[in-house]
């Protein structure tokens, strides 16, 4: 059983509060795993069901606290020469979203975990790094419905062994708090600076454990995904050689919201101070290092600001968009999808008229992402009132429907153009950049509706994650994805999870043994194409018949008009 692997959950017999180096000798006479760091060495766990070590909470950084609370992370300064634990999960970062739920947080929470197959430790096998979703606001590496061990597992079976690594990362005002102050202060991106030394941490010791420092892939999904895009542009795309592929679930180097400047957060920034008592502070960002957590938190609790990752002149120093046209960033192989019905999630609901869908175009009060008036006309004509303008597969989407309240006559139509705006608008012109500068893309439009989704919802977004992870055991789900579905969900599953791992080894997704056997209604399964400028094509992974390409031309008028200025969108 899958959910056997999770039993390293109760290793807490595994890491005592204060071992003594003689105990950490008797563990590894016992055969548990190690792995030697440039600050030293740590003693894992070994799973017997899955044949693999883990070395979990392993510290990439100093704990950002006291006076390093709202800094830049700050490399661990510290070696010792006897054995560390690490045989349990960090606690999750401070988050302020129902991920958080039924696990613990804290402020001390930079450390990442790695999960390779036993047997390998000789051997320097690619890396999968895997960064989480979550809105920049809530979301952890303990989450169990990101177990790396089904992934790892299926590498070994294709003959394309991978270590899988999760990375941390500061969410909410601690990872993204921005303003006049903190563009000053160069404290800026913080989350960014996280993920962007874990991966600077993995260059340096990833050996140790392993892995092939050369051949590491970053791997997220929604603002993990957007984090890979940003790894992508940083520092005006400078190439530090910190990965050589990436993978982009539902989230792209073009941002999905609007990319603001630390400007657009100063009235925020002033309220959480003059909130937390820091509002006459000669420094207000040091103030607010002084103040007691359960304080701050507290002020933090009673907004809903959202922060996000900025413009700051340093990491991030232009838009995503122009950034891909003049060819200013990391060019890597890449993974770059979305899923059919992604405006479900991040369009509005109670679109009853066609001013409705106005108001939520233009407002940005009202949406993520709004637009000058000028542009609605034309939008408007690209995206027709028909119920069924939806995307191809409607036998697995919402199709040829009229939603009644709370949706509205016109919530099809808007959620055509939203998912369009947010997600796939982006999607499409990052395969189209790849292509026309002659880089390696594998694109793809994901169309399964697993269990627990409402039919109203369509194929949504976050629903392919579960497939990605082969978690068909439904590990960290309120309602298993797969219950009750047929062998074909199960088939798509391990077809798409070990396309991953594929790609993550040698770059190459369809080239594994085996793979003709997850066909559902045909001898084999299409390779999955390289992205086109004269023929674009897309990969559907989906559960009604056998995967398929398909052209990369669904609802062409509204997302070229999109993507023709995304300077509009401010992205």
């Amino acid at each position: 059983m899958k959910s056997a692997i999770w039993s390293f959950w109760g290793l807490a017999s595994l890491a005592l509060a204060s071992p003594s180096p003689s105990a950490l000798r008797r563990r590894q006479s016992l055969g548990l795993p190690t792995a030697t760091t440039k600050n030293g060495t740590y003693v894992g766990a070994h799973s017997s069901t899955y044949n693999q070590d883990f070395f979990l909470g392993v510290p990439f950084a100093q704990p950002p606290l006291q006076d390093l609370r709202f800094r830049n992370p700050v490399p661990l300064n510290e070696t010792w020469t006897d054995t560390r634990p690490a045989t349990l999960y960090a606690m999750e970062c401070i988050g302020y979203g129902g991920d958080q739920v039924g696990y613990e947080e804290s402020e001390d929470c930079l450390y990442l975990n790695v999960v390779r197959p036993a047997g390998y430790e000789n051997e320097s096998l690619p890396v999968g790094v895997w960064i989480h979703g979550g809105g920049f606001y809530d979301g952890g590496t303990p989450d169990r419905r990101y177990n790396l061990s089904f992934i790892v597992d299926n590498s070994v079976s294709i003959g394309k062994p991978i270590i899988g690594v999760s990375i941390a990362y500061r969410l909410g005002a601690f990872g993204f708090i921005a303003s006049e102050e903190v563009q000053a202060s160069g404290q800026t991106n913080i989350g960014l600076r996280d993920q962007n030394l874990a991966l600077q941490w993995i260059q340096e010791n990833i050996a140790g454990f392993g892995g092939d420092s050369s051949k590491v892939t970053i791997w997220g999904e929604s603002a993990g995904a957007i984090s890979v895009g940003f790894h992508i542009t940083l520092y005006n795309g400078r190439n530090d050689n910190l990965f050589r592929g990436a993978i982009m679930e539902s989230g792209n180097p073009v941002g999905s919201n609007s990319i603001y400047n630390v400007s657009h957060y100063q009235d925020e920034y002033d309220d959480v101070i003059s909130s937390a008592g820091c509002g006459d502070a000669a420094d207000s960002l040091d103030c607010l290092r002084q103040v007691p957590f359960a304080t701050l938190n507290a002020v933090l609790n009673n907004t809903d600001y959202s922060w996000d990752p900025f413009l700051d002149g340093d990491l991030n120093q232009r838009y995503g968009s122009e950034q891909l046209k003049d060819g200013s960033f990391v060019k890597v192989p890449i993974i770059d999808g979305a899923n059919s019905d992604e405006g479900t999630s991040f369009g509005p609901t109670g679109v009853y008229t066609t001013q409705d869908l106005i108001n939520f175009m233009t407002n940005a009060n009202l949406s993520s992402i709004a637009i000058p008036e000028s542009y609605v006309p034309a939008l408007l004509d690209a995206y027709p009132d028909i119920p069924a303008l939806g995307i191809p597969g409607a036998d697995e989407g919402l199709g040829n429907i009229t939603l009644p309240a709370p949706f509205g006559a016109e919530y099809r139509r808007s959620s055509a153009y939203f998912g369009d705006a947010v997600m796939i608008a982006p999607r499409r012109y990052t395969c189209q950049q790849w292509a026309t500068f002659n880089l390696t893309a594998y694109c793809y439009r994901f169309n399964a509706i697993p269990t627990g989704v409402p039919w109203t919802s369509g194929v949504t977004h976050f629903q392919e994650v579960a497939f990605v992870f082969d978690n068909t055991e439904g590990l960290g789900y309120t309602i298993n994805p797969f219950a009750n579905k047929s062998e074909a969900y199960f088939k798509l599953a391990s077809l798409m999870s070990k396309s991953w791992a594929s790609f993550i080894f040698d770059q190459e997704p369809n080239n594994w043994p085996g793979r003709d056997s997850y066909a559902l209604n045909s001898s084999s399964v299409a390779p999955w194409p390289r992205y086109d400028t004269a023929n674009p094509m897309n990969m559907v992974w989906d559960a009604n018949r056998t995967s398929y390409p398909e052209p990369d031309t669904f609802r062409k008028a509204g997302i070229a008009l999109i993507n023709s200025d995304a300077l509009a969108y401010s992205r």
